[in-house]
Protein backbone atom coordinates (compact mmCIF):
# COMPACT_ATOMS: atom_id res chain seq x y z
CA UNK A 1 0.00 0.00 0.00
CA UNK A 2 1.55 3.06 -1.29
CA UNK A 3 -0.15 5.28 0.84
CA UNK A 4 0.83 3.37 4.32
CA UNK A 5 3.75 4.86 5.85
CA UNK A 6 5.73 4.07 9.02
CA UNK A 7 3.31 5.15 11.40
CA UNK A 8 2.93 1.65 13.31
CA UNK A 9 0.63 1.18 16.70
CA UNK A 10 1.79 -1.26 18.70
CA UNK A 11 0.34 -4.17 20.84
CA UNK A 12 -1.85 -2.81 23.26
CA UNK A 13 -3.93 -5.11 25.63
CA UNK A 14 -7.45 -4.96 23.92
CA UNK A 15 -5.50 -5.69 20.44
CA UNK A 16 -3.57 -8.83 22.17
CA UNK A 17 -7.83 -9.50 23.43
CA UNK A 18 -9.70 -8.34 20.52
CA UNK A 19 -7.66 -8.12 17.56
CA UNK A 20 -8.75 -5.90 14.48
CA UNK A 21 -10.38 -8.51 12.64
CA UNK A 22 -12.88 -9.77 15.56
CA UNK A 23 -13.31 -5.79 16.15
CA UNK A 24 -14.51 -5.31 13.10
CA UNK A 25 -16.47 -8.37 13.02
CA UNK A 26 -18.17 -7.47 16.11
CA UNK A 27 -19.19 -4.23 15.42
CA UNK A 28 -20.74 -5.26 12.22
CA UNK A 29 -22.90 -7.64 13.80
CA UNK A 30 -23.67 -5.42 16.60
CA UNK A 31 -25.52 -3.21 14.04
CA UNK A 32 -27.69 -5.88 12.84
CA UNK A 33 -28.51 -6.76 16.83
CA UNK A 34 -29.27 -3.10 17.32
CA UNK A 35 -31.92 -2.97 14.57
CA UNK A 36 -33.57 -5.71 15.91
CA UNK A 37 -34.18 -4.00 19.05
CA UNK A 38 -35.10 -0.77 17.28
CA UNK A 39 -38.21 -3.16 15.22
CA UNK A 40 -39.04 -4.58 18.65
CA UNK A 41 -39.18 -1.41 20.67
CA UNK A 42 -40.82 0.69 17.79
CA UNK A 43 -43.48 -2.10 17.49
CA UNK A 44 -44.36 -2.16 20.90
CA UNK A 45 -44.84 1.57 21.05
CA UNK A 46 -47.42 0.75 18.35
CA UNK A 47 -45.01 2.25 14.88
CA UNK A 48 -45.29 -0.45 11.69
CA UNK A 49 -41.92 0.05 10.58
CA UNK A 50 -41.75 -2.27 7.69
CA UNK A 51 -45.06 -0.34 6.46
CA UNK A 52 -42.54 3.02 6.79
CA UNK A 53 -39.96 1.13 4.45
CA UNK A 54 -42.14 -0.79 2.15
CA UNK A 55 -41.56 -4.13 3.20
CA UNK A 56 -44.31 -6.36 2.23
CA UNK A 57 -46.19 -8.11 5.02
CA UNK A 58 -45.31 -11.61 5.38
CA UNK A 59 -46.75 -14.62 7.32
CA UNK A 60 -43.90 -16.11 10.21
CA UNK A 61 -42.01 -14.56 13.25
CA UNK A 62 -42.48 -10.84 13.35
CA UNK A 63 -39.41 -8.67 11.72
CA UNK A 64 -37.48 -8.19 14.76
CA UNK A 65 -37.22 -11.74 15.34
CA UNK A 66 -35.87 -12.82 11.94
CA UNK A 67 -33.41 -9.88 12.66
CA UNK A 68 -32.09 -11.78 15.87
CA UNK A 69 -31.79 -15.09 14.03
CA UNK A 70 -29.72 -13.52 11.60
CA UNK A 71 -27.84 -11.59 13.90
CA UNK A 72 -27.40 -15.06 16.15
CA UNK A 73 -26.05 -16.97 13.00
CA UNK A 74 -23.52 -14.21 12.75
CA UNK A 75 -22.85 -14.00 16.00
CA UNK A 76 -21.64 -17.83 16.43
CA UNK A 77 -19.01 -18.18 14.38
CA UNK A 78 -17.71 -14.99 16.09
CA UNK A 79 -18.08 -16.61 19.90
CA UNK A 80 -16.46 -19.84 18.79
CA UNK A 81 -13.76 -18.16 17.20
CA UNK A 82 -12.58 -16.34 19.60
CA UNK A 83 -12.59 -18.96 22.49
CA UNK A 84 -10.42 -20.77 20.79
CA UNK A 85 -8.18 -17.78 19.74
CA UNK A 86 -7.80 -17.45 23.32
CA UNK A 87 -7.21 -21.10 24.10
CA UNK A 88 -4.09 -21.02 21.19
CA UNK A 89 -2.73 -18.06 22.46
CA UNK A 90 -2.70 -19.48 25.80
CA UNK A 91 -4.94 -16.41 27.34
CA UNK A 92 -3.35 -13.67 24.93
CA UNK A 93 -0.14 -14.22 25.50
CA UNK A 94 1.96 -11.68 23.39
CA UNK A 95 4.35 -13.38 21.24
CA UNK A 96 1.63 -15.93 20.63
CA UNK A 97 -0.75 -13.19 19.50
CA UNK A 98 1.12 -12.01 17.03
CA UNK A 99 1.83 -15.19 14.79
CA UNK A 100 -1.71 -15.99 15.29
CA UNK A 101 -3.51 -14.23 12.16
CA UNK A 102 -5.29 -16.92 10.19
CA UNK A 103 -8.16 -17.80 12.48
CA UNK A 104 -9.38 -13.87 13.05
CA UNK A 105 -8.77 -13.29 9.36
CA UNK A 106 -10.81 -16.06 8.05
CA UNK A 107 -13.93 -15.00 10.76
CA UNK A 108 -13.73 -11.54 9.83
CA UNK A 109 -14.33 -12.87 6.04
CA UNK A 110 -16.32 -15.51 6.88
CA UNK A 111 -18.88 -13.36 8.43
CA UNK A 112 -18.69 -10.57 6.32
CA UNK A 113 -19.48 -13.36 3.67
CA UNK A 114 -22.17 -15.10 5.02
CA UNK A 115 -24.22 -11.44 5.57
CA UNK A 116 -23.58 -9.83 2.14
CA UNK A 117 -21.47 -12.26 -0.28
CA UNK A 118 -22.82 -15.60 -0.29
CA UNK A 119 -26.18 -17.45 -2.11
CA UNK A 120 -28.84 -17.74 0.24
CA UNK A 121 -29.44 -21.50 -1.17
CA UNK A 122 -26.23 -21.94 0.60
CA UNK A 123 -27.09 -21.00 3.51
CA UNK A 124 -28.56 -23.41 6.98
CA UNK A 125 -30.38 -23.86 8.98
CA UNK A 126 -33.44 -21.98 6.96
CA UNK A 127 -35.03 -20.02 9.87
CA UNK A 128 -31.59 -18.54 10.61
CA UNK A 129 -31.16 -16.84 7.28
CA UNK A 130 -34.04 -14.81 6.04
CA UNK A 131 -34.38 -14.65 2.53
CA UNK A 132 -37.10 -12.01 1.87
CA UNK A 133 -34.85 -9.58 4.59
CA UNK A 134 -31.67 -10.35 3.18
CA UNK A 135 -32.05 -9.96 -0.20
CA UNK A 136 -33.57 -7.15 0.48
CA UNK A 137 -31.05 -5.71 2.18
CA UNK A 138 -28.80 -6.82 -0.56
CA UNK A 139 -30.42 -4.92 -3.46
CA UNK A 140 -30.97 -1.65 -0.98
CA UNK A 141 -27.12 -1.38 -0.86
CA UNK A 142 -26.39 -2.08 -4.56
CA UNK A 143 -29.24 0.61 -4.81
CA UNK A 144 -27.18 3.58 -2.61
CA UNK A 145 -23.80 2.18 -3.17
CA UNK A 146 -24.09 4.25 -6.55
CA UNK A 147 -26.66 6.89 -4.97
CA UNK A 148 -29.73 5.55 -6.30
CA UNK A 149 -32.42 6.47 -4.68
CA UNK A 150 -36.03 4.18 -5.08
CA UNK A 151 -39.24 5.83 -5.77
CA UNK A 152 -41.41 6.66 -2.25
CA UNK A 153 -44.00 4.18 -2.67
CA UNK A 154 -41.13 1.35 -3.36
CA UNK A 155 -39.12 1.93 0.26
CA UNK A 156 -38.02 5.51 -0.82
CA UNK A 157 -37.50 5.76 3.53
CA UNK A 158 -35.81 2.47 4.04
CA UNK A 159 -32.91 3.75 1.39
CA UNK A 160 -32.48 6.94 3.25
CA UNK A 161 -32.19 5.01 6.40
CA UNK A 162 -29.74 2.60 5.02
CA UNK A 163 -27.65 5.23 3.82
CA UNK A 164 -27.92 7.28 6.87
CA UNK A 165 -26.48 4.14 8.77
CA UNK A 166 -23.97 4.19 5.97
CA UNK A 167 -22.14 7.07 7.45
CA UNK A 168 -21.93 5.71 10.39
CA UNK A 169 -19.64 2.88 9.41
CA UNK A 170 -17.12 5.14 7.30
CA UNK A 171 -14.70 4.46 10.26
CA UNK A 172 -14.91 0.56 10.20
CA UNK A 173 -14.96 0.51 6.19
CA UNK A 174 -11.81 2.06 6.53
CA UNK A 175 -10.67 -0.37 8.99
CA UNK A 176 -11.66 -3.07 6.95
CA UNK A 177 -9.78 -1.65 4.01
CA UNK A 178 -6.80 -2.07 6.26
CA UNK A 179 -7.14 -5.48 7.42
CA UNK A 180 -7.50 -6.81 4.04
CA UNK A 181 -4.96 -5.24 2.74
CA UNK A 182 -2.80 -6.51 5.72
CA UNK A 183 -4.26 -9.78 4.88
CA UNK A 184 -3.11 -9.33 0.95
CA UNK A 185 0.49 -8.56 1.89
CA UNK A 186 0.84 -10.76 4.27
CA UNK A 187 1.48 -8.64 7.19
CA UNK A 188 -0.11 -9.82 10.26
CA UNK A 189 -3.22 -8.37 11.65
CA UNK A 190 -3.06 -9.58 15.24
CA UNK A 191 0.77 -7.83 15.49
CA UNK A 192 1.61 -3.55 15.01
CA UNK A 193 -0.76 -1.85 13.16
CA UNK A 194 -0.64 0.78 10.49
CA UNK A 195 -2.84 3.54 10.52
CA UNK A 196 -1.18 6.17 8.24
CA UNK A 197 -2.94 5.82 5.00
CA UNK A 198 -2.75 9.41 3.36
CA UNK A 199 -5.22 8.79 0.26
CA UNK A 200 -7.06 5.91 0.86
CA UNK A 201 -8.41 5.60 4.40
CA UNK A 202 -9.63 9.21 3.89
CA UNK A 203 -11.51 8.26 0.11
CA UNK A 204 -13.03 5.72 1.82
CA UNK A 205 -14.35 7.98 4.91
CA UNK A 206 -15.66 10.62 2.33
CA UNK A 207 -17.66 7.98 0.30
CA UNK A 208 -20.98 7.11 2.44
CA UNK A 209 -21.41 10.74 2.87
CA UNK A 210 -21.00 11.35 -1.17
CA UNK A 211 -23.64 8.67 -1.67
CA UNK A 212 -26.13 10.61 0.81
CA UNK A 213 -24.60 14.05 -0.73
CA UNK A 214 -26.10 12.38 -4.55
CA UNK A 215 -29.22 11.25 -3.38
CA UNK A 216 -29.84 14.23 -1.64
CA UNK A 217 -29.62 16.27 -4.87
CA UNK A 218 -31.17 14.06 -6.66
CA UNK A 219 -33.74 14.32 -5.00
CA UNK A 220 -33.57 18.41 -4.33
CA UNK A 221 -32.42 18.37 -1.07
CA UNK A 222 -30.07 21.13 -1.16
CA UNK A 223 -30.07 21.83 2.55
CA UNK A 224 -30.25 18.44 3.67
CA UNK A 225 -27.02 17.51 1.24
CA UNK A 226 -25.44 20.56 2.70
CA UNK A 227 -25.10 18.36 5.80
CA UNK A 228 -23.30 15.57 4.24
CA UNK A 229 -21.56 17.90 2.34
CA UNK A 230 -19.55 19.24 5.50
CA UNK A 231 -18.08 16.36 6.23
CA UNK A 232 -15.73 16.78 2.96
CA UNK A 233 -13.59 20.03 4.25
CA UNK A 234 -13.27 18.18 7.75
CA UNK A 235 -11.51 15.03 6.01
CA UNK A 236 -9.75 17.21 3.45
CA UNK A 237 -7.83 19.22 6.00
CA UNK A 238 -7.39 16.63 8.07
CA UNK A 239 -5.15 15.21 5.58
CA UNK A 240 -3.55 18.22 4.74
CA UNK A 241 -2.81 18.62 8.46
CA UNK A 242 -0.91 15.41 8.02
CA UNK A 243 1.09 16.85 4.85
CA UNK A 244 1.56 19.79 6.89
CA UNK A 245 2.88 18.53 10.16
CA UNK A 246 6.16 20.41 11.49
CA UNK A 247 5.58 22.87 8.48
CA UNK A 248 4.78 26.91 9.17
CA UNK A 249 1.45 26.13 7.63
CA UNK A 250 0.58 23.85 10.62
CA UNK A 251 -0.94 26.17 12.45
CA UNK A 252 -3.36 27.89 10.18
CA UNK A 253 -4.52 24.44 8.66
CA UNK A 254 -5.42 23.33 12.45
CA UNK A 255 -7.76 26.34 12.71
CA UNK A 256 -9.43 25.26 9.42
CA UNK A 257 -9.84 21.58 10.17
CA UNK A 258 -11.24 22.88 13.69
CA UNK A 259 -13.65 25.26 12.22
CA UNK A 260 -14.90 22.56 9.64
CA UNK A 261 -14.81 19.75 12.02
CA UNK A 262 -17.17 21.78 14.37
CA UNK A 263 -19.37 23.05 11.72
CA UNK A 264 -19.99 18.92 10.35
CA UNK A 265 -21.02 18.50 14.05
CA UNK A 266 -23.50 21.29 14.58
CA UNK A 267 -25.03 21.51 11.81
CA UNK A 268 -25.60 17.49 11.88
CA UNK A 269 -26.73 17.84 15.07
CA UNK A 270 -29.00 20.73 14.40
CA UNK A 271 -30.73 18.76 11.21
CA UNK A 272 -30.99 15.75 13.99
CA UNK A 273 -33.24 17.42 16.42
CA UNK A 274 -34.99 19.67 14.07
CA UNK A 275 -35.29 17.67 10.43
CA UNK A 276 -34.89 14.42 11.26
CA UNK A 277 -36.49 14.13 14.56
CA UNK A 278 -39.13 17.15 14.00
CA UNK A 279 -38.25 18.61 17.17
CA UNK A 280 -38.75 22.40 17.87
CA UNK A 281 -35.86 22.83 20.71
CA UNK A 282 -33.71 24.72 17.89
CA UNK A 283 -36.36 27.02 16.27
CA UNK A 284 -38.78 29.79 17.47
CA UNK A 285 -41.10 27.35 18.13
CA UNK A 286 -39.97 25.83 21.24
CA UNK A 287 -42.53 27.56 23.88
CA UNK A 288 -45.67 26.65 23.47
CA UNK A 289 -48.30 25.47 25.67
CA UNK A 290 -49.37 22.67 23.05
CA UNK A 291 -46.48 20.23 23.77
CA UNK A 292 -43.73 20.18 26.50
CA UNK A 293 -40.51 23.17 26.02
CA UNK A 294 -38.35 22.33 22.33
CA UNK A 295 -40.99 18.44 21.51
CA UNK A 296 -43.63 18.66 19.53
CA UNK A 297 -47.31 17.59 20.18
CA UNK A 298 -47.56 13.88 19.15
CA UNK A 299 -44.85 12.13 21.29
CA UNK A 300 -45.38 8.24 20.99
CA UNK A 301 -42.82 7.80 23.36
CA UNK A 302 -44.75 9.82 26.12
CA UNK A 303 -42.05 10.58 28.94
CA UNK A 304 -40.63 13.93 27.82
CA UNK A 305 -37.31 12.98 29.64
CA UNK A 306 -36.93 10.54 27.10
CA UNK A 307 -36.14 12.63 24.51
CA UNK A 308 -34.66 15.46 26.38
CA UNK A 309 -31.99 12.40 27.11
CA UNK A 310 -31.27 11.75 23.89
CA UNK A 311 -30.98 15.26 22.47
CA UNK A 312 -28.17 15.75 25.25
CA UNK A 313 -26.37 12.67 23.97
CA UNK A 314 -27.03 12.96 20.41
CA UNK A 315 -24.96 16.55 21.15
CA UNK A 316 -22.43 15.16 22.81
CA UNK A 317 -21.72 12.21 20.80
CA UNK A 318 -22.31 14.65 17.03
CA UNK A 319 -18.97 16.54 18.87
CA UNK A 320 -16.94 13.83 19.81
CA UNK A 321 -17.39 11.66 16.79
CA UNK A 322 -16.71 14.06 14.67
CA UNK A 323 -13.48 13.05 15.54
CA UNK A 324 -14.02 9.89 12.90
CA UNK A 325 -13.87 12.34 10.05
CA UNK A 326 -9.75 12.94 11.35
CA UNK A 327 -7.91 10.28 9.92
CA UNK A 328 -4.52 12.27 10.77
CA UNK A 329 -5.55 11.78 14.37
CA UNK A 330 -4.53 8.15 14.14
CA UNK A 331 -1.05 9.07 14.22
CA UNK A 332 -1.52 10.22 17.83
CA UNK A 333 -3.70 7.04 18.79
CA UNK A 334 -1.14 5.58 21.39
CA UNK A 335 -3.91 2.20 21.35
CA UNK A 336 -6.31 0.68 19.73
CA UNK A 337 -9.26 0.80 22.16
CA UNK A 338 -9.29 4.80 21.16
CA UNK A 339 -10.20 3.87 17.59
CA UNK A 340 -12.87 1.19 18.50
CA UNK A 341 -14.60 3.09 21.15
CA UNK A 342 -15.11 5.47 18.92
CA UNK A 343 -16.52 3.36 16.66
CA UNK A 344 -18.62 1.28 18.75
CA UNK A 345 -20.31 4.72 19.90
CA UNK A 346 -21.11 5.62 16.54
CA UNK A 347 -23.10 3.11 16.28
CA UNK A 348 -24.94 3.48 19.30
CA UNK A 349 -25.67 6.80 18.57
CA UNK A 350 -27.22 6.03 15.27
CA UNK A 351 -29.06 3.21 17.28
CA UNK A 352 -30.67 6.25 19.11
CA UNK A 353 -30.98 8.29 16.35
CA UNK A 354 -33.24 5.73 14.33
CA UNK A 355 -36.29 5.47 17.48
CA UNK A 356 -36.75 9.21 16.64
CA UNK A 357 -36.14 9.43 13.14
CA UNK A 358 -38.81 6.42 12.30
CA UNK A 359 -41.10 8.11 15.18
CA UNK A 360 -40.93 11.20 13.18
CA UNK A 361 -41.78 9.81 9.76
CA UNK A 362 -44.65 7.43 11.54
CA UNK A 363 -46.21 10.43 12.95
CA UNK A 364 -45.73 12.70 10.04
CA UNK A 365 -47.76 9.85 7.62
CA UNK A 366 -50.53 9.18 10.74
CA UNK A 367 -51.07 12.72 12.15
CA UNK A 368 -51.28 15.16 9.00
CA UNK A 369 -53.23 17.94 11.88
CA UNK A 370 -49.66 17.75 13.48
CA UNK A 371 -49.02 21.62 12.48
CA UNK A 372 -45.24 21.46 14.24
CA UNK A 373 -44.37 18.91 12.40
CA UNK A 374 -45.93 20.33 8.91
CA UNK A 375 -44.38 23.72 9.24
CA UNK A 376 -40.62 22.41 10.47
CA UNK A 377 -40.34 18.81 8.87
CA UNK A 378 -42.19 17.92 5.89
CA UNK A 379 -42.52 14.72 4.55
CA UNK A 380 -39.78 12.90 3.58
CA UNK A 381 -40.37 12.94 -0.51
CA UNK A 382 -41.16 16.78 0.35
CA UNK A 383 -38.00 17.42 2.17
Amino acid sequence: MADLDAGVVELDALSRILPLPYRLATVLVLGIWLWGVNLQVLHDHGIDTPSLIRYPARAGPPPHLSVYRFATALSTPILASLGTYWLITHGCQKELVAATNVLPNLTLLLVVALAFLLPQRWLYPRQFWPAAGRTRLLNTLRRISIGGLARTEDGKFGDVLLADALTSYARIFSDIYIAVYMMLTRRSTTGPLDRSSIWTVPIILAFPFLIRFRQCIADNQPFNALKYATAFPAIAFSVMLRLHRGTPAEGKTAVIWFVALLANALYSFWWDVTKDWGLTLLTTKRVSPEYPYGLRRTLIFGNPAYYYGIIFVDFLLRLALALKLSPHLEHFYEVEGGIFLLEVLEVCRRFLWVFFRVETEWVRTRHSSDVVLGDIGPKLDDD
